[in-house]
Parts: structure tokens; C-alpha cells; sequence
């Protein structure tokens, strides 16, 4: 008899709890499928189907949703429900579910809402889906916990590896962006190649704990209710002055980015600032030819 195969589109949420979730099902004797990494044919798919007002960052997830619609029996479809009153995020990530079940028949789709105002603020919802495949309540329970400690663990790593990485001898440029956009090789691939072979340490924004960049968040504004932002905002003042450089990367056309980027940069004279804006038609020439640029500048240049 064949596993039931259950997708998880390699986009969006999935950089942040991709870990907990493969784990998860994995446990529960179920067969993952990950979507590939970001190609040309899943964006395809994804601007196709999408409004052109859409950001690439959403036109990529739409994509990567389609392209496992073809070959599994459910799709895994989380979205951000409650942040609380002074943290929201971007209304697409609200919607996630809505705006698939007018694209995919509805009874492929395993949504849940994530509710981080609520203790058990993921738990409840897969747990819930658990018992669609297997009745023991042992099981779950189990597979949940064991999921839940493996993506504790990756994240301890990797905000360990980022600390790491500051105490570092080279030039280290900071890179700001939300972690959908940064772990998409897609959009940030040939950027990091490009600074490491030319002995530059790409420091990455999204890998700090979160508890550390809300707090840092304070001395940018504390009035910045965009949780994504302020996480970044937030790495942005612990690492100002460990760092040679500032590179944005926004997806056209996000309204949030345009606002939270400019102000950054403004507040931030005193250090060299590349901000990027990316949308489906960039080429590794068109950046190459300003990371080229910028590079001669952090390298003929101090960071005060």
C-alpha cells in the first residue's frame, strides 16, 4: 500500500517551521514531498495564476502550492491568524488558505491557523490533522513533540552559527530581508555567492533570536507593529556597528518594505546601504553590476 503523500510548498511559512512540520508527518509514517527549490517553472506557475499586484514572495508560494497539487493527495497550508494588537503581518499571509482553495479543490488542503497569542499556538491545529491519518492520540502526541524539540534544535543552531560569524576577522555585510526571502535561493542565491567570493561574510537577518531582534527593535521605533519587519529591524541595530555594509532585499511591489526599508536607510546614513528590489524579471547581471559597485565602496571605505 502506498504512503499518503503530503506536500509542503518550499515557500513562505515553510522557512520558519519546515523543520517541525517534515518532522511531524514523518513521524506519523506519512510521505513528505517538499516542493524543489524555486525554479522558473514554479514561478510560472505561481504568476500565472496570480493578480500582477501580487509580490513575488506570494507569487513564488502560489507556485510551489500548484506544482504539488499535481502529485500529492493534500498540500499543507498554515497562515498567521493572531500576532496580537501590537504585532501583524502582511495581509497575504492572513489569507493563505482563501486565496488556494479558488485554485485547489478544497478537500486537498490541510489548513491550519497559527495563533501565537495562544499558549498552544500551533499544537492544536496539527494535532487536529493527526488524528485525520491515525487515531492514537499517543502517536501524535509524540510525533508532535519530537518535531517541535528537532526545530528548537535547528533554530538554536543557526542563531548560534550567525553569532558566530560576527567575531570574525573578514568584512561581514548584514543582509535585511524577511526570512521567506533570504532562505529562497531564488532570490538571494547568487547575491551570497557573489559576496563570499570576494571574502565578504554575508551575515543573515533572519537567523537571530527572536526575543533578541524585538528587543533591539526599540531604538528604530516602538510603534513598528509589522512583526516580520521588526525582527529585522531588530538585527539591524544589534549588528550596526559589527558590520561593514547594509544590503536590503525587498520583493516588488511590497508596500510594507517600501515604507520599513527607506526610513531604515534614512535613520542609517553612516554606513554603506545597497538596497535591492526584486521582482520576476532580474537577471545575475543586473546585480551583479551593483553588488560590483558596492563592493568597491565597502572595500575602499571604514565602517565608524
Amino acid at each position: 500500500m502506498k504512503k499518503i503523500k503530503i506536500g509542503i510548498p518550499r515557500a513562505i511559512l515553510y522557512y520558519r517551521y519546515g523543520v517541525l512540520w517534515k518532522n511531524y508527518f514523518e513521524s506519523l509514517g506519512l510521505n513528505v514531498v517538499l516542493s524543489p527549490e524555486t525554479n522558473h517553472e514554479i514561478l510560472s506557475l505561481g504568476i500565472n495564476n496570480s493578480i500582477d499586484e501580487s509580490c513575488l514572495s506570494y507569487k513564488i508560494y502560489l507556485g510551489h502550492a500548484l506544482y504539488l497539487s499535481k502529485i500529492c493527495n493534500y498540500i499543507l497550508v498554515s497562515r498567521v491568524c493572531d500576532y496580537g494588537k501590537k504585532d501583524k503581518v502582511c495581509t497575504r499571509l492572513n489569507g493563505l488558505y482563501d486565496n488556494l482553495k479558488e485554485l485547489i479543490p478544497k478537500d486537498m488542503l490541510l489548513n491550519f491557523n497559527i495563533e501565537h497569542t495562544h499558549h498552544h499556538y500551533q499544537s492544536l491545529g496539527l494535532i487536529k490533522i493527526g488524528f485525520k491519518f491515525t487515531k492514537n492520540p499517543f502517536k501524535i502526541i509524540y510525533s508532535y513533540l519530537y518535531a517541535k524539540n528537532k526545530q528548537k534544535k535547528h533554530d538554536q543552531n543557526k542563531a548560534n552559527e550567525e553569532l558566530n560569524k560576527l567575531s570574525r576577522p573578514q568584512k561581514k555585510i548584514l543582509i535585511l530581508s524577511h526570512f521567506y526571502n533570504i532562505k529562497d535561493k531564488y532570490i538571494t542565491n547568487y547575491l551570497l555567492k557573489y559576496l563570499e567570493s570576494n571574502n565578504i561574510i554575508p551575515i543573515m537577518s533572519n537567523n537571530f533570536p527572536q526575543k533578541l531582534t524585538t528587543e533591539f527593535s526599540q531604538y528604530f521605533s516602538n510603534t513598528l507593529y509589522w512583526k516580520y519587519s521588526k525582527e529585522m529591524i531588530g538585527s539591524l541595530y544589534y549588528c550596526l556597528h559589527q558590520v561593514d555594509g547594509l544590503i536590503f532585499i525587498s520583493t516588488y511591489p511590497c508596500g510594507i518594505d517600501a515604507l520599513v526599508n527607506n526610513l531604515a536607510i534614512a535613520k542609517n546614513k553612516n554606513i554603506p546601504t545597497l538596497n535591492l528590489l526584486i521582482d520576476e524579471n532580474i537577471t545575475d547581471l543586473s546585480l551583479e553590476t551593483k553588488l560590483e559597485s558596492f563592493i568597491d565602496i565597502i572595500n575602499g571605505g571604514k565602517n565608524e
